[in-house]
């Protein structure tokens, strides 16, 4: 095409600096625009003097050569988005079965150097279409391996293709040398051991990383005693990695955690997560008398992330129930920082079953407007409480009817919600408890809903319900901790049998809260005789047998066979209400029908 675009610009079409940057473009055939991107060039008019380009989103735009030369950037067709336009097919097939080829196609393309988000950029979705964290973590040892390519310990940094293959223990090698300080020193450390299966001649390798770490270390043990604990791990690593024997003098983790000066949770919080398990190993071999009673001082003190790692070591040492002892006095004294109670609410393990309860909740209310001054804290359990849909059923399933309308006035005045979260939470709390939607809503109970109940049967419907909550659910709750301690819980049937059983008393309980809002006491005095009211004896005569009844209609939880009392919500009490004497009743009870006359209404007097 040169030929006839230097005939254009001898006619004048386009000038003549334009001939090579459009010989160029022409010769690819793929081209980028800073506005319109990546470009494929469709046709060459010479006639016209234009370009027809399909861009995304403008298949077929055409464009004047002038403008073209100057505003277009030839793109390669070994570059990736030209192989991605032209064979994205083969793109594909080599993703899948050559990882390396097509991490250099990608490399290539960005002049030799390119970095994780440029990779995963071009490469996603088009070209790899499933789990681009599995590819990637195996496309990364493979890298690791080849000797090629050189890849950053900083995930920002770009990874660098080299046509000279460099072994990955020169490589580990030299990037320690040329890491500057003890952190950047740990991460190639650390890199090394985990490339423990590929390193030949790694003993003396070894032997210049552990020296120059244990250079390092005893400048770092007081000043950074988080940062000597990790080069002292990753050169315990090492020596066992390439079988050598400590070296004379050098400095031990109890050594560190020994000195004096040190802040047990200050140091936990500056270790990395994954390194906490085994900073705790290396304290509690460090001080065996104490660590327990440090970790449950701490507790208080740090992150939930740590209060989990606490937790699991306490319990794996058998020290659970000291563990919620303490958990139990934070909480009942309203002290519980926002941090533990973030842990305990995602765990909610039967472990704490009997931790776990309304006391919780009104805690975390309390931590949250104790932080606000500390918003990320407390944030991180507001969002938690949101977003966990049943949280605070699980937290309010124990309470009595009182402490949970007590929770709902604490929440209704909590500052720490604002409106339309607020009403979400007490939204979920009517949801669980429906007793106290009118204290939600702010309506009284419809008439209609109250059930009149005698005094006698209300206190024994009470001590039912006080008997539940104080004995038999806590109770319920221990059985369920104690049971899944023996373990497995696919073949632990006292495991299975507690959780039928707290199903039951959930359900009982849910149905005497109902009915406890419901109720109103009475003593039946001043009962309405000229028709059947509640609290009345009526004497009546059975139209089917001629046989004279007493029926002496009393409250919703009144029944006694013996001596003729009936509740008013009965069939034949519901026949009743209202009816004068001389009317004649019809009620179903057990499937047979019922007449009765109505001969005698009498007001009914509790015996004295």
């Amino acid at each position: 095409m040169r030929e006839e675009f230097e005939k254009l610009a001898v006619a004048g079409k386009i000038e003549g600096r334009q001939v090579e940057p459009l010989v160029q473009l022409t010769t690819s055939g793929f081209c980028s625009h800073r506005s319109w991107g990546f470009g494929r060039i469709k046709t060459v008019d010479t006639v016209f003097a234009r370009f027809t380009i399909d861009f995304p989103g403008k298949a077929g735009h055409a464009m004047d050569l002038a403008f073209a030369a100057e505003s277009l950037k030839p793109i390669p067709k070994e570059h990736i988005l030209a192989r991605k336009a032209a064979d994205l097919d083969g793109l594909r097939q080599m993703a899948a079965l050559h990882h390396l080829d097509l991490i250099k196609v990608v490399i290539n393309s960005y002049s030799g150097q390119a970095t994780l988000d440029q990779i995963q950029q071009v490469l996603v979705p088009d070209v790899i279409r499933d789990d681009w964290k599995k590819w990637w973590a195996t496309a990364k040892q493979e890298m690791q391996k080849d000797g090629h390519f050189v890849v950053p310990v900083k995930k920002t940094a770009p990874i660098e293709y080299q046509s000279e293959e460099t072994s990955l223990l020169d490589r580990l090698v030299a990037d320690f040398r040329a890491a500057k300080g003890l952190k950047a020193r740990l991460t190639v450390a650390q890199e090394f051991t985990r490339s423990d299966i590929d390193l030949a001649n790694r003993e003396t390798a070894a032997k210049e990383i552990i020296n120059l770490l244990n250079a390092d270390i005893p400048s770092h043990m007081r000043t950074q005693a988080a940062v000597a604990l990790e080069a002292i791990f990753a050169r315990d690593d090492l020596a066992e990695l390439a079988k050598l024997t400590p070296t004379p003098g050098e400095i031990t983790a109890a050594q560190v955690w020994n000195q004096d000066g040190v802040r047990f949770a200050a140091l936990m919080e500056a270790v990395p997560a994954a390194k906490h398990r085994r900073t705790l190993e290396s304290f509690k071999a460090a001080q065996p008398e104490r660590w327990s009673e440090m970790l449950r001082s701490a507790l208080n003190t740090v992150s939930a992330k740590l209060c989990k790692e606490f937790a699991v070591m306490l319990a794996n040492d058998g020290k659970l129930n000291e563990l919620k002892e303490t958990m139990a006095r934070l909480i009942s004294q309203h002290g519980a920082s926002s941090e533990l109670l973030l842990w305990l609410g995602k765990e909610r393990s039967d472990d704490f079953a009997d931790i776990l309860g309304p006391q919780v909740f009104r805690a975390m209310i309390t931590a949250m407007e104790r932080d606000q001054f500390n918003e990320k804290r407390s944030s991180r359990l507001r969002e938690f409480m949101l977003a966990d849909q049943e949280l605070i059923a699980d937290l309010t399933a124990s309470a009595d009817l009182e402490v949970i309308k007590d929770l709902t006035r604490a929440l209704q005045l909590s500052t720490v919600f604002d409106d339309m979260d607020k009403r979400s939470l007490l939204a979920r709390i009517v949801k669980r408890h429906p007793s106290v939607q009118s204290l939600v809503s702010g309506e009284q109970t419809k008439q209609d809903a109250v059930l009149h109940v005698s005094w006698e049967s209300l206190e024994r419907r009470k001590g039912e319900y006080t008997e539940l909550v104080q004995k038999k659910i806590p109770a319920n709750s221990k059985e369920i901790a104690v049971a899944r301690s023996y373990g497995d819980l696919r073949e632990n049937h006292e495991y299975k049998a507690a959780k039928e059983m707290q199903k039951v008393l959930m359900r009982r309980k849910e149905e005497l809260e109902a009915q406890l809002t419901r109720a109103r006491g009475t003593d039946f005095t001043g009962a309405r005789t000229d028709v059947v009211s509640i609290g009345t004896i009526v004497h009546a005569t059975n139209l089917d047998s001629r046989g004279s009844e007493i029926f002496t209609v009393l409250g919703a939880w009144d029944f006694d066979a013996d001596k003729n009392i009936i509740s008013y919500l009965t069939p034949i009490g519901q026949a009743m209400l209202n009816r004068k004497a001389g009317e004649e009743v019809e009620a179903e009870v057990d499937g047979a029908r019922h007449r009765h006359r109505i001969d005698k209404i009498e007001a009914f007097k509790l015996a004295s």
